[in-house]
């Protein structure tokens, strides 16, 4: 559970710890990497292509930080041994895509209702997508006599102004390829008392995500829908990586 690190991993958590200290040392300067680098939906006025890849870097607090970076660290070198480095760059980079990309997904359906709903009520969503423009300050002004119609302009602005930040998707790719190709190991977590076999971690992770994406509590900031995007991509590279492999043997 605690092997010897190796060098992408490593690195990968260099990374990710530069990009951390970084940001909040710059706060002092006035400068916030966080609208540059975080990931904003792609229909939204604030996003920029280098962020499908930033976005990874970048997180929301040191527990934050510490989480993904000591499940990198558990679980990482032992995929690097058994993948390769190249492989396991892939790997980690196409958790991390697939994450943001099921998100986002999500949000675009998400987005087209709210569109759909505003016009259907005459309401401008131009106006929205100007004001949710991060240069802009200040409470989006919404005229309108219905409740309804607030609410959906209010959750279309969060939705455009509010970033993806974070390697969870990476992460989470991680542990569904280590459950994947070492299904009968056992491991220990903190609050549970036993051990849970690898076999069962990824469908727990994947229903609990599913389930907390759909109910998205008040107050729940989580990109859920990012988990199952990266435990699902990290499933399926394993799965492709061990079938040819085992035609090679």
């Amino acid at each position: 559970m605690f092997p010897q690190i190796t060098p992408v991993t490593r690195n990968i958590i260099i990374l990710n710890v530069i990009f951390f200290v970084a940001t909040f040392l710059l706060r002092y300067a006035n400068i916030d990497l966080g609208p540059l680098l975080a990931g904003y939906f792609p229909l939204s006025p604030n996003f920029n292509s280098w962020q499908i890849i930033t976005h990874m870097f970048m997180h929301g607090g040191l527990m934050h930080i510490v989480f993904n970076m000591f499940t990198l660290y558990s679980f990482g070198p032992v995929l690097e041994q058994v993948l390769g480095q190249k492989k396991f760059i892939i790997l980690y980079f196409a958790a991390g895509l697939g994450g943001f990309a099921l998100y986002n997904i999500w949000n675009y359906y998400e987005v087209s209702q709210l569109t759909s709903f505003l016009n259907s009520k005459g309401f401008d969503i131009h106006e929205i997508y100007k004001y949710a423009d991060i240069n802009y300050s200040g409470e989006m002004p919404i005229s309108s006599n219905s409740e309804a119609v607030r609410d959906s302009a209010q959750s279309l602005f969060n939705i455009l102004r509010t970033p993806m930040v974070g390697a969870s998707g990476a992460i989470f790719g991680i542990v569904a390829a280590f459950s994947t190709l070492f299904p009968d190991a056992k491991l220990m977590f903190l609050f549970i008392p036993f051990p849970i076999k690898a076999k069962y971690l990824t469908p727990i992770v994947i229903i609990a995500s599913i389930a907390l994406g759909f109910g998205q509590l008040s107050g729940d900031n989580i990109a859920h829908f990012a988990h199952i995007g990266g435990a699902l991509i990290g499933y399926l590279f394993v799965l492709n990586f061990k079938k040819n492999r085992d035609r090679i043997q």
